[in-house]
């Protein structure tokens, strides 16, 4: 069964989607459609940089869900899923390609979260670090000693991101490599995401969703909170909403994924972050 999945985070560079513009009419008609949602030409951005800019949570979030949307645009027929999910920001991407929500309404809520939690990271100062080389019990029984520290995204065996305070990652962080930890690289994040830092930023996007429209899903949604499939519109609602503070189930997703019958999986969006985790859950599987 063919599966795709949709990049968050982390995956923009400079240029990134200028190529299908310039090629592809349906493409160029969708993203001057965003700029004019954004009130603002978030294109010239994502094309030409500043890269400074790019990296700011309420550029970058809009302009790799704008990348992922337009090249299920560009698929057209040819994008029959038979399932999908997404990384974080991801899931949003996910949720359009599905057809549980539009274009229009994933874009606002994308741009809206982007805002709700840059204002929570700039409230409170907090970070994220991926753990390199240990296992997710390990990592889950020393964050368990701090009160500010919580595994945030299960990228794949052995690739644990935690998140939580400057201070409790820190010194989760010692704790870590003294247990064995090959690496805990601190990431250039603007803060804890996916932790109870959100929880402000969590009020703000539920208010937004629940004033949206969901639809039934076309295929099954895995959504990050559970790793489990979904095509209830009120299921995956809630669980988006819960998905901010919550931490990103991907490892356990990827191997349901494959359980319940992918064979193999496309990664729409920029760069190919998803493709080498989904590698290191299982080497069986294709990866486009």
């Amino acid at each position: 069964m063919k599966s795709y999945l949709f990049p968050g985070q982390g995956s923009q560079f400079t240029g990134m989607a200028k190529d299908i513009y310039e090629q592809h009419a349906v493409v160029r008609e969708l993203m001057e459609q965003a700029n004019r949602l954004l009130g603002y030409r978030i294109t010239e951005i994502m094309f030409n940089g500043p890269e400074q800019k790019l990296k700011e949570t309420e550029i970058t979030q809009p302009a790799i869900f704008l990348h992922s949307v337009a090249l299920v645009k560009l698929a057209g027929e040819s994008f029959k899923p038979g399932m999908v999910a997404g990384h974080s920001l991801g899931e949003f991407s996910a949720l359009v390609a599905s057809g549980t929500l539009s274009f229009e309404d994933g874009l606002i809520l994308v741009r809206q979260r982007a805002k709700a939690m840059q204002e929570a990271c700039d409230a409170v100062p907090s970070t994220m670090a991926a753990v390199i080389g240990l296992d997710d019990e390990t990592v889950e029984k020393i964050c368990a000693e701090f009160n500010d520290v919580v595994p945030a995204n299960y990228n794949c065996p052995g690739q644990l991101v935690i998140s939580g305070s400057v201070e409790g990652v820190a010194r989760a962080g010692e704790r870590l490599k003294a247990a064995g930890a090959r690496m805990v690289a601190p990431l250039k994040v603007a803060g804890a995401f996916h932790s109870p830092f959100m929880e402000p930023a969590r009020k703000k996007l539920e208010d937004a969703i629940l004033h949206v429209t969901f639809s039934q899903s076309l295929c099954p949604v895995y959504q990050n909170v559970d790793a489990l499939p979904h095509t209830s519109a009120d299921e995956i609602r809630r669980n988006l909403i819960r998905q901010l503070t919550a931490p990103v189930l991907w490892t356990q997703t990827i191997r349901n994924m494959i359980h319940d019958g992918a064979t193999s999986f496309t990664e729409m969006g920029p760069g190919k972050v998803l493709s080498g985790l989904v590698k290191k859950v299982d080497k069986a599987v294709e990866v486009v």
